[in-house]
């Protein structure tokens, strides 16, 4: 029965349906095409930094920080100035022709936090919402193996 109903098919129509089922399909990803950039974002709990650089981390790109984009000192961490930075940050890669970014996020580290502050995460979603293409993440955050002496003094 199949059989019957495949050869009285007409062989254009089958073209005709598969050039519909390529062109319906979302444009893929080229990464040959990609031209990556490395965003390194510095989020720490008083500012957040979204600078971008080529790949080898020389030439710098773009950098913008939460404190340009807000008035009070208190909001410069905040995640929605962080986000208003990537954002500002993704117009200057698009003309630039970057369309790919790999992350480097780094929290303070050292003796101080090793958790990243409130605007990395709004960093990252903001710069994957402009369109451009995410590579690899890399937590960068400086971790001591063995640390000077921390603040607070012997009882904290």
């Amino acid at each position: 029965n199949y059989l019957a109903i495949m050869a009285t098919e007409h062989p254009k129509e089958k073209e005709d349906v598969k050039k519909e089922q390529k062109t319906s399909k979302k444009p893929k990803f080229n990464k040959e095409k990609a031209t990556f950039g490395v965003a390194h974002i510095y989020a720490s709990f008083n500012d957040t930094f979204v600078h971008i650089t080529d790949l080898s981390g020389k030439e710098t790109i773009a950098k913008v920080t939460g404190g340009m984009k807000v008035k009070a000192d208190r909001d410069e961490s905040s995640p929605y100035a962080a986000m208003l930075a990537a954002q500002d940050v993704a117009a200057i890669c698009k003309e630039r022709g970057i369309t790919a970014l790999h992350i480097r996020l780094r929290a303070t580290g050292g003796n101080d936090s090793k958790t990243p502050g409130p605007g990395a995460q709004s960093a990252l979603r903001a710069l994957a919402r402009q369109q451009i293409r995410i590579g690899r993440i890399e937590d960068v955050t400086p971790i001591p193996t063995d640390s000077t002496r921390a603040k607070g003094g012997r009882r904290g």
